[in-house]
C-alpha cells in the first residue's frame, strides 16, 4: 500500500464517525455510572438524626421512619428507673446528619435484671480479689461477715439471705455479702440458708475446731475447780 492509499483511508470520514461514536459512548457509560451511583446512595440526600435516647421503642420506630431512617436493636441493658423496652442508647447519636436510609442502632432496656454467674471465688481467693472480681461483674457488695478462719479468706457467699456458689446464677440487683476468715473471732448471728433446705446453716460451720474434753478423774480438780481458786 503506498502512501496515497494510506493518506485517503486514514482521511475516511467513515473512521473518523466509528472513532467519534466510540468515545460517545465510552463519555455515555461514565456519565450513567455516576448518575446511576448518585440516585442508588441517595448523594447529596442527609438527615439529621433524631433523639430517642428514653423513648419506648415502638415510637422511636414511627419517628426515624419520618426521617426515612430504619431501627436496629444492638444490644440490651437494664436501668430499674426506666420502663422496659425504652431506649437506652443509640449509633449514630442525636443530630448527627447521615444519608436517608441509614439503619440506626439501639440499645433496648431489658424487662428485667441480667443474671450473671458467681465466678470460682469461694475458698480460692482473698477478700480483696473476690471484691474486686464481683464488682467489676456489677453486684453489689455489703459489708462482709467474719467467721473463724483464715484472716480475709473467702469461705461462701450469701445472696438475699441463701448461700450461693460456684456456677450459680444470680441477678445483679441482689447484694452480695461474702463469708471471710477473721483469723480469731466470729461474727455474732452469722447465718444463711442452706442451697437445698430452709434450715439456716452457721457460717462458722465452715471451719471445725477441734473440741478439747478435760476428763474428770479422782483426786484431781476439774476446770470450773480451778477458775474458783
Amino acid at each position: 500500500m503506498d502512501k496515497k492509499q494510506q493518506i485517503k483511508k486514514v482521511a475516511d470520514w467513515r473512521l473518523w464517525a466509528h472513532l467519534l461514536a466510540m468515545v460517545m459512548v465510552v463519555l455515555l457509560l461514565c456519565l450513567g455510572v455516576k448518575f446511576g451511583l448518585d440516585i442508588y446512595t441517595r448523594h447529596g440526600e442527609e438527615v439529621e438524626v433524631p433523639d430517642i435516647v428514653n423513648m419506648d421503642y415502638d415510637k422511636a420506630m414511627m419517628l426515624l421512619d419520618e426521617y426515612g431512617l430504619k431501627i436496629s436493636v444492638a444490644d440490651s441493658g437494664y436501668n430499674k428507673k426506666l420502663p422496659a423496652d425504652c431506649i437506652l442508647a443509640q449509633a449514630p447519636s442525636a443530630t448527627v446528619r447521615v444519608k436517608a436510609g441509614r439503619v440506626i442502632y439501639v440499645t433496648v432496656n431489658s424487662t428485667s435484671s441480667p443474671t450473671v454467674t458467681i465466678p470460682d471465688i469461694i475458698d480460692n481467693s482473698s477478700l480483696r480479689e473476690a471484691e474486686a472480681k464481683l464488682a467489676a461483674m456489677g453486684f453489689k457488695m455489703l459489708p462482709p461477715k467474719r467467721i473463724v478462719g483464715e484472716k480475709d479468706w473467702v469461705y461462701g457467699i450469701i445472696s438475699r439471705g441463701r448461700r450461693v456458689g460456684t456456677g450459680d446464677r444470680v441477678t445483679t440487683d441482689a447484694p452480695l455479702t461474702l463469708i471471710v476468715g477473721s483469723g480469731g473471732y466470729e461474727d455474732e448471728n452469722v447465718s444463711f440458708s442452706d442451697d437445698y433446705g430452709d434450715e439456716p446453716v452457721d457460717a462458722g460451720s465452715a471451719v471445725i475446731e477441734e473440741e478439747i474434753v478435760v476428763p474428770e478423774l479422782d483426786g484431781v480438780m476439774g476446770t470450773s475447780e480451778i477458775e474458783k481458786e
